[in-house]
């Protein structure tokens, strides 16, 4: 689906949560498996801005259409995670800026030389880095919106489904976004489908992985992608991946699935 981006502009806002009842998560605690699944979520799209600031350094910021979009989703990814860190609090858990900033000075090295390899692989990349881009935005925000929503099934909490509902349908608007720009790409050059596959399969791990580290990650898809359910979920992304130009077949999330030890079995919570 084609998305404007003058409509796109009109529908921008902070998800809303002034109606919702948080002191009902005080009343019903989530499990300590779904609080940690909104913790790695939370510093994930609190952690976006960093995201906006390594893609303006590449060719991106030539491309009023695209810095445009970017602002917004930034802006809108900012409120989910306040929205989330809402959730936390009321579980007396920690959130917001003090918990960001100790995770931003653990990775203060690693952040500051992103910009620098961003900048490098934009050169590399060259005109195929717009349909790179796009697609792994397109991936990130598939693999994003099916992870709330299999929280929510996890979790069967009311008033986070509720929330976690309101956060999804602005990802959709996100997906439309990336998923249309990237299939314009793709269809138009087979060297940005030969070099969007190569950057698929070689480089692209589950969104967030490298902020949260190796074993929130690994808890976060098993626990959210495990059993029968998990297996469709990440089968229909697949399947939407698919369909692509050049894409056919790449079967990422399949293998991100059993990378992460994602089986059959729901895990038994700790």
């Amino acid at each position: 689906m084609h998305i404007d981006i003058d409509d796109y502009k009109s529908l921008v806002s902070p998800v809303r949560i002034d109606d919702i009842d948080f002191d009902a998560f005080r009343r019903e605690p989530l499990s300590a498996d779904v609080r940690r699944c909104l913790r790695y979520m939370h510093d994930v799209e609190l952690h976006t801005v960093c995201y906006l600031r390594d893609l303006l350094v590449t060719s991106a910021h030539r491309d009023p259409a695209m810095t445009t979009f970017l602002t917004f989703w930034s802006y809108e990814e900012y409120w989910h995670g306040e929205a989330i860190g809402h959730v936390l609090a009321a579980h007396g858990e920690p959130r917001g800026e003090s918990v960001i900033r100790n995770l931003r000075r653990a990775r203060r090295v690693r952040e500051g030389v992103q910009p620098f390899l961003h900048g490098a692989a934009s050169v590399v990349a060259g005109k195929g880095l717009g349909a790179i881009h796009m697609t792994w935005g397109a991936v990130n925000e598939w693999t994003t919106q099916a992870g709330y929503a299999q929280l929510s099934r996890r979790a069967g909490h009311p008033v986070l489904s509720e929330l976690l509902g309101r956060i999804m349908r602005q990802e959709g608007r996100h997906i439309d976004f990336y998923a249309s720009r990237a299939a314009a790409h793709l269809a138009g050059s087979r060297v940005a489908q030969r070099m969007t596959r190569l950057a698929l399969e070689r480089i692209w791990r589950p969104v967030g992985s490298e902020v949260m580290g190796p074993v929130e990650t690994t808890h976060l898809i098993s626990y959210l992608f495990s059993g029968d359910d998990g297996r469709q979920m990440a089968e229909r992304i697949d399947k939407r991946i698919d369909r692509l130009p050049g894409l056919d077949g790449i079967a990422l999330i399949r293998r991100a699935r059993e990378r992460y030890g994602a089986g059959d079995a729901l895990p038994v919570a700790a």
